[in-house]
């Protein structure tokens, strides 16, 4: 009989309960049990970026971390940031400038990239790669995601220097 334990933590916004064996991944947790299925499984070593989700605010990679490990926690999938609307921009232009070719990677690098942007500073092309590049794409060669990114990020800053109630 496999050992389970029950765990609670607030998944984008709700609060979620369930019992989980305690060697389940939280990717695979996501996945099949909660049917978020935007949690993509890559190499399943933490090195490709595909299921890069936020705990309490900060990137993690689902695929390393036990579904008990979320307990108490806050965690947020890209399901969760694109129904706020939180990543809406950025999307816009992911699909703009082509940057979404076969998706796998798309998930994993919106999560990222929104930890970038969202600090709302000045941010060099080089410092962009820097930030993505634990994020593997095999299919668009990361220029059309740095674009992206980039043009995200200036227009949130362009928008936030005429309006400097918001944000």
């Amino acid at each position: 009989m496999q050992n389970t334990r029950e765990i609670a933590f607030t998944l984008n916004g709700e609060e979620v309960s369930h019992r989980v064996p305690v060697r389940q991944h939280l990717a695979d947790f996501l996945r099949h049990e909660l049917g978020l299925t935007g949690t993509h499984i890559g190499c399943e070593q933490g090195v490709c970026g595909a299921c890069t989700i936020r705990v309490n605010g900060r990137s993690a990679r689902s695929c390393l971390m036990l579904a008990v490990q979320a307990d108490g926690c806050v965690v947020e999938t890209i399901e969760g940031i694109s129904q706020s609307g939180e990543i809406a921009d950025l999307q816009h232009e992911f699909i703009q400038r082509n940057a979404a070719q076969c998706a796998f990677c798309t998930p994993g690098m919106l999560m990222t990239a929104a930890d970038l942007i969202g600090g709302k500073e000045p941010v060099s092309r080089d410092a962009i790669r820097d930030h993505i590049s634990g994020n593997y794409c095999r299919c668009t060669g990361y220029h059309a995601i740095v674009d992206a990114i980039e043009s995200t990020l200036n227009k949130r800053l362009a928008s936030d220097k005429s309006n400097p109630h918001h944000g």
